[in-house]
């Protein structure tokens, strides 16, 4: 096996495809250069979504493909940018003309390979701007002029908002893979992308996806001038020529079935698919382990690295890759024998990206998908896309190989993981003077006992809690601190209460009574009055009568009758308990009070 790594082998190009129509290049009105450039790539004749593509994308219009990678579709959308930027007569050399938008850094990669080569002899200068790249090493490109962008949405948003990168120029845009790039989260950004262009009525806009979606077929009528919709589906060209089948094993046993099929089947260049960053590096890992030249390729590796990876896979220097889905639109590597799905995708038109790895341009392949209960599920919408059931294919007891590379851990990112690690308890800490990493001190025979601390009381005094209280007593009622005691009852001892009303602090309201009717000259501060006959305010009296030395017990006089006096008004009283008094002051209140009555009512 490390024979085959250091001596790349070079085969022969397959024969071509035999899906090309009978269109030719050199029967449509090409630019020269571009046509110079298509007889070095190879390109004779169209394939079906280039021959129902490039007549109407010469003439302007703007226009919305679905076909399965593979098929031909970048050649006809280099075609078109190639040939609308050299008949262009108002286009400002150095300026970017063309804009071509792809989900991937692989696949922007090669689209710029492709680009560079069949626009070889038109003098166009062509810029790939991605991310894990010298940034200002692109920024310097940008600034001297560039006339075709290929990038990532990411990077290309970036560069606009600093000013380096320039849109009132843009003739085309392309999106290429428009569902994988939605799919990727890159919705948003092309809509900003969009709206920064020249209007849909002053440029040509191309899009290609692999499936139509709802989501695709809004974005061509939000920023589209009236496209014109191109479908070749993938039943007509990849999945054709691939044969498919599906296994169904455990989790515990892919790896084994794997290892088995590896030594069973004829393959020339493999491609494993993996749903999780962490199995891929785990699978390449268990595959070194058991012989195979296997790498792995995710995206948290660097760019740099990714591009190696690729470029050795494409010269055969590798001949087993296993990736994510990142690279399921990102390798056009033709000779693919073999592509399995180690784990089923969890989208259904990932499945169909992925096994387009394999048949490309109308060859043969073959694809082998493992279902597992863990993604089993996903199995049911993935044959309603391909409306059609996959093949299934039960395996023999002596397809399954042991593994001999031993455990391998996996990354604690894993989402395959069942259980969580335990914790280890952590050592608790020593108390004071048990300490074992101090050496211990040396006696000190010279130094003078010092003689114990006597204990010392507590300084510390304790602070007594504010507590807000009432004087309450045995016929405490709530509220009468405030003034809503009720009135007590006839013959209500006060002397015997433990809270005594104050003295006579009554309130005194005025019913019908207008201000004008106030006397301006009041006499002395009267502590109490009950009744007033008359309503006339001149009839107050100047002073209040002496206290009468009659008996409180002798019965009270009723007041005469005026006939001719308006009917008498009576006031209100209301009694306020508001703090207590000792037992004396209130029987002198009260005698005082029954005094008072008694010589008013004589």
């Amino acid at each position: 096996m490390t024979d085959i790594l250091d001596e790349p082998i070079f085969e022969p190009r397959a024969d071509k495809p035999k899906f090309l129509t009978h269109t030719y290049f050199d029967e449509m009105t090409l630019p020269e250069p571009v046509l110079k450039g298509l007889s070095e790539a190879g390109f004779i004749q169209c394939t079906p979504i280039q021959a129902q593509t490039l007549p109407l994308s010469l003439s302007g219009k703007d226009v919305a493909g679905q076909a399965q990678t593979g098929t031909g579709k970048t050649a006809a959308f280099l075609v078109t940018v190639f040939t609308r930027l050299l008949t262009e007569e108002a286009r400002v050399p150095g300026e970017p003309g063309a804009l071509i938008v792809s989900p991937t850094r692989e696949l922007a990669l090669q689209t710029y390979e492709e680009a560079c080569l069949i626009g070889k002899y038109t003098g166009l200068t062509i810029a790939q701007v991605v991310g894990g790249v010298d940034y200002q090493k692109q920024a310097d490109i940008l600034r001297g002029g560039v006339d075709i962008v290929i990038c990532t949405p990411g990077r290309i948003i970036d560069y606009f908002k600093q000013g380096i990168f320039k849109t009132g120029s843009v003739k085309i845009i392309v999106i290429d893979e428009a569902d994988r790039l939605l799919d990727l989260g890159f919705s948003k950004d092309m809509r900003f992308i969009l709206q920064k262009l020249p209007r849909y009525d002053k440029r040509q806009s191309l899009l290609f996806s692999a499936t139509l979606s709802f989501r695709v077929m809004e974005l061509t009528y939000e920023y589209m001038n009236l496209p014109e919709f191109i479908s070749v589906t993938p039943e007509d060209v990849a999945v054709d020529g691939i044969e498919q089948s599906l296994i169904h094993v455990g989790s515990d046993q892919k790896l084994s079935l794997l290892l088995g099929l590896l030594e069973r089947e004829t393959w020339e260049r493999i491609l494993i698919f993996v749903n999780t960053k962490s199995g891929v590096e785990w699978l390449a890992t268990k595959l070194k382990g058991n012989g195979w030249p296997a790498e792995g390729i995710t995206g948290d590796l660097p760019q740099q690295k990714r591009f190696k990876l690729m470029e050795q896979f494409k010269e055969g220097k590798i001949k087993m890759l296993i990736a994510t889905d990142v690279a399921s639109r990102g390798i056009h590597v033709e000779d693919i024998s073999h592509v399995i799905n180690f784990d089923l995708p969890q989208d259904p038109e990932n499945y169909v990206h992925r096994i387009g790895r394999t048949a490309r341009a109308g060859k043969t392949g073959k694809s082998i998908a493992f279902a597992c209960e863990a993604y089993v599920f996903h199995l049911e919408p993935l044959e309603a896309l391909l409306n059609a059931k996959i093949p299934v294919v039960w395996p023999e007891d002596d397809w399954f190989k042991e593994d001999k590379a031993g455990p391998v851990p996996r990354n604690r990112y894993s989402q395959d993981r069942t259980r969580k690690p335990e914790r280890k308890p952590r050592a608790a800490a020593p108390k004071r003077g048990e300490r074992t990493d101090r050496p211990d001190r040396p006696d000190r025979p010279d130094r003078v006992d010092r003689p114990a601390r006597p204990d010392r009381p507590d300084r510390r005094k304790e602070i007594p809690a504010f507590k807000f209280t009432i004087p309450r007593g045995d016929d405490y009622f709530p509220g009468t601190f405030f003034g809503f005691a009720p009135e007590p009852p006839e013959g209500f001892d006060f002397s015997a209460s433990s809270a005594d009303p104050i003295e006579d602090d009554d309130i005194m309201d005025f019913e019908e009574t207008s201000p004008s009717e106030i006397p301006e000259n009041l006499p002395a501060p009267i502590d109490e009055i009950d009744e007033i006959e008359s309503d006339d305010p001149q009839k107050l009296p100047e002073e209040l009568p002496a206290e009468s030395s009659d008996s409180p017990d002798s019965p009270e006089e009723p007041p005469a009758e005026s006939s001719e006096s308006a009917p008498v008004k009576k006031k209100r009283r209301r009694r306020r308990y508001n703090k207590k008094k000792s037992p004396a002051t209130a029987s002198e209140s009260s005698v005082s009070s029954d005094s008072t009555n008694n010589s008013e009512s004589a």
